[in-house]
Order: structure tokens, then sequence, then C-alpha cells
């Protein structure tokens, strides 16, 4: 029995010995994995330019989160009462009694900033500042002071904000957020729920999406968020979405949840859309939209048997649907049926892709698009116009004419005094398709045209080129009920 037992531990001795022999002399050396530090390494997971390969190692945000936190302020804002006066639906009660009045008590929020300069000048979101009579900024070092509201732009949700007096504000770089790739780490800092700088980590996880929010402020909405894993609650919009080096790559907008806190998944207006808009706000006032007049379809809201029969289902790109005479599109020879797959150089195969490229350029820019038509690839340069179809700049939007009559977005002490958060008013009927088939006159406040918010210029324009058949609904000040006014239209251009 002892004979037998050595023979089967000798055997397996010797089987081992001969394992350990032939795994050292024929097994491949292994790679460092995610969790080790290979000797002599350098560099850090994501360089300066934010698009260097990541050697391996462990992440460190200490230094971002550091100098990230400096450039970020807690933005509080304030309404006061104000009497309102409910204009009703034409119901029985305003036709007999005519409109009631009623006190809004006064009214408190809050967000979050990232300063963009030495001398003041700070970036947050349209919806954090919205129909604040008072703005106050308070620093990481707990410095508060007053802040003016500069210029606002609800279809990108941006807003600039500005205080004086001050000099050398620690303040963050913009990155190119085309840079920026799936599965990156990022930041996210602001100040979420009244709480003080907070910092939380996580990755990109796509990029190019849209959530429809921001068409509650504007119909000419443009979203192509970068999507995050970072959480993100409420007083976090307007705070910075940033590299490991530091960088602002986006300005934290929205959430996806279904109880309003986070819940997995936080959108960013990418840097380039930003600084895009930013500049265009602090230069001109407004925002200078840039088109090339085409129409299209967006392939995740069509019935598979619809994307099917267009072939959205096996084409790369945008399908157009329509050109508009006259427009950079059409002088460069795009036609319905054409697949848009390229503007300068950077894939675009939805709308908020595409709608992304095209709002960091302005009237009259050329742009380099390939496209798709029979199965052919092409390529073609087309000047964008803007919103009249020309590449003038537009300083302030009432100089825009549209159905030949002219308009302004109401300003603040209007929302007040009419209970309203958004309008367009008729500054001039003018002669043209408005006068000729509405009884619409000067100072009736358009609210809306087939039931989407028309907040601005840009979203009257986007409405006359997606819509043949128009409903206007507006009411004249001092007079209840809304008015509806329906007719056809054919004018206006998209993108």
């Amino acid at each position: 029995m002892r004979s037998s037992s050595f023979s089967v531990i000798a055997t397996a001795a010797l089987t081992s010995v001969l394992t350990l022999y032939a795994v050292s002399h024929f097994q491949p050396t292994p790679h460092f994995n995610a969790a080790s530090t290979p000797v002599n390494s350098k560099g850090s997971y994501t360089a300066y330019d934010n698009n260097a390969a990541a050697p391996i190692g462990a992440v460190n945000f200490e230094s971002a989160a550091a100098s990230s936190i400096k450039a970020v302020v807690h933005i509080k804002t304030a309404t006061g009462a104000r009497l309102v006066t409910d204009r009703g639906m034409g119901d029985m009660f305003s036709q007999l009694f005519g409109p009631r009045q009623y006190i809004m008590p006064a009214q408190t929020g809050s967000g979050s900033g990232v300063v963009i300069s030495a001398d003041g000048y700070i970036v947050t979101n349209n919806h954090v500042v919205a129909d604040a009579t008072e703005v106050t900024v308070t620093f990481n070092d707990r410095y508060t002071t007053k802040a003016k509201v500069v210029a606002t732009d609800p279809a990108t949700d941006i807003a600039v904000l500005k205080v004086d007096g001050e000099k050398n504000i620690p303040f963050m770089d913009f990155a190119n957020s085309d840079d920026v790739k799936v599965g990156q780490w990022v930041l996210a800092v602001g100040y979420p729920l009244n709480l003080d700088a907070t910092v939380t980590a996580g990755i990109v996880s796509a990029k190019g999406r849209s959530l429809g929010v921001n068409k509650a402020q504007s119909l000419s909405a443009i979203e192509s968020f970068i999507q995050t894993d970072a959480a993100v609650n409420p007083g976090n919009s307007g705070g910075a979405l940033v590299n490991t080096a530091g960088q602002l790559i986006g300005i934290n907008s929205a959430i996806a949840s279904p109880t309003g806190s986070y819940a997995g998944y936080s959108y960013a207006i990418p840097a380039n859309i930003v600084r895009k808009a930013v500049n265009d706000l602090m230069k001109y006032g407004t925002v200078q939209r840039a088109y090339m007049g085409i129409q299209y379809i967006d392939g995740s809201n069509v019935s598979q048997e619809e994307g099917a029969s267009l072939g959205l289902d096996k084409t790369a790109g945008v399908y157009v649907v329509s050109v508009v005479p006259n427009s950079g599109a059409a002088k460069a020879g795009i036609k319905k049926g054409d697949f848009i797959a390229q503007i300068n150089g950077v894939a675009v195969n939805s709308q908020p892709e595409l709608q992304g490229q095209i709002a960091r350029y302005q009237p009259g820019d050329n742009v380099n698009i390939v496209y798709t038509r029979e199965g052919k690839t092409l390529n073609a340069n087309i000047q964008l116009t803007n919103l009249n179809g020309t590449t003038d700049i537009l300083k302030t939007e009432s100089s825009a004419k549209l159905l030949g009559a002219t308009f302004r977005p109401v300003n603040d002490q209007e929302k007040r005094s009419y209970s309203i958060q958004y309008g367009l008013v008729v500054t001039s009927e003018g002669t043209g398709t408005l006068a000729q088939k509405t009884p619409i006159k000067k100072g009736f406040v358009i609210t809306s045209i087939n039931n989407a918010a028309i907040s601005t210029v840009n979203d009257l324009q986007q409405a006359l080129a997606s819509n043949s058949e128009l409903q206007i609904a507006g009411f004249y000040p001092g007079y209840p009920g809304i008015h509806y006014y329906s007719f056809n239209n054919a004018n206006g251009v998209s993108e």
C-alpha cells in the first residue's frame, strides 16, 4: 500500500514539474491588466488634447477636480411676487366676468455656472436663469455677488452672465468636444441639491443624443448631447463636464429620470456648441444660426416599414426629404433622396449629429459634405445662410422678416404682465402672407404654432419650414381669450 501511494505522489510531482517547465518556456509573456502599474509608466490617462492613447495606470482625478472646482460657481435666482392675469381659453367665466387675477408668490431657484474668462463672464443654462429678476453668484471661496444676464439662447439652452468689478478670476479652458471619445473618464462639477461644490466621476456612454427637453423652450431646439453616467442631480444644471486634464468638454444640462433625480444617465451640451453660442451672444446678443436649406427625416421617429422603404436601414447618413429652392444645398446640387453622411469630415448619422455639426458654423461659412445618391458617394461644398436666406449677420432677432411681417420676442416685463414664459410680438403685420391670409395685427402675441411653443424668430422660421398647414395661436394684450388662425404655408427652411 505504501509503495502504491509513493508511486502516485511521485507521478503527480513529476507531472507538476513538467507542466511548470512547459508554461515557463512556451506560453507568451502575460500583458499587464488595467489594475497593474507597469514599471517606468509615464503620462496620464487623458492627454491635454484629450486625444492621445491612455497608458496603463491608476486614474487620478485630483488635479482636474481641484482646478475645476475653482471655476464653477453656485447660481441662485429670485423672481419677485407679481400680479398674474389669467386670460383663460375663451371659457364662459372669462367671457362673462373678464380675466381672473391672482398673486404669484416670490420664487427662488438654483443651479451652477462655469467661469470662462478672468474678467467674470459665466456660462450656464438658459433654464437656470429664465424669468429671474435677480441672479446671485457664489464662488468656491464663498464670495457672493450679483450677476447680470448678458444674453440667452433657448434653442441651445445657453445663457451668459457677467459679474462686474472682478479681475483674475479662475476660469476654465474649452476643449474640442469632437475629440471626446465614448468610454473616456469625465468629471461632473456643480452644486447639486444646494450642496457645496461637488465632483462626481463617470465615463462618456454615448454622443449625439437628443431628449427633446429643449423643445419646451424653443421650436428650433438644438440637441446633440454628450451622455455620461457621472451622477448629476437638480442644481447641477449649468455646471461643468470636464476631462481629466480639467478642460471643459460640456455644460451639464439634463438627466433622464422617472423621478426627477439621477437615475443613471446625464446629458451635457458639447463644448463646441457652447463656445459658438457664447461667442455670438457676447458679440451680437443673439446666436447666428446657420442653415443648409434642407428638410430631413430623423430615422428614430419613423416606423420600421417606412425606414426600410426609404433605405434608412441600409444607408449611412441623414435622409433628405426636400431642398429649399435657391438655398445653399440647392445651389450645391443636393436633391431629395440623398443621404448626407459627413460634414467637414465628421460622420453624421442622425438628426442630433447633423444639428450639432451645423450649429457651430456661421451664416456665410462653407462646409464640405459627403453624401450618397443611388449608391454612389459624392461630395459638395455648401454655403450656409441665415434664417432669411442671406449671409448677413442678424444683430437682433427683430431684423428678421417672415410672412411679410416683423417680430420680436416678448421681454421680461411682458412675460410677467401677461403670465407667459415665451412668445413673439408682431411688430408690423406688413403686406405679405400674414396680412393676406389672417386678420392678425400689430401687437398680437404668438405663443404657439401647431401646438409647438414659439419663443424666438428662429422658432417661427422652423415652423414655417416644417409645416405646410399652420395654426397660429396667440392673444391680444388686454383682451381675454386665445385666438387661432389657420392657413396654408410653403415658405422657410429647416436646416
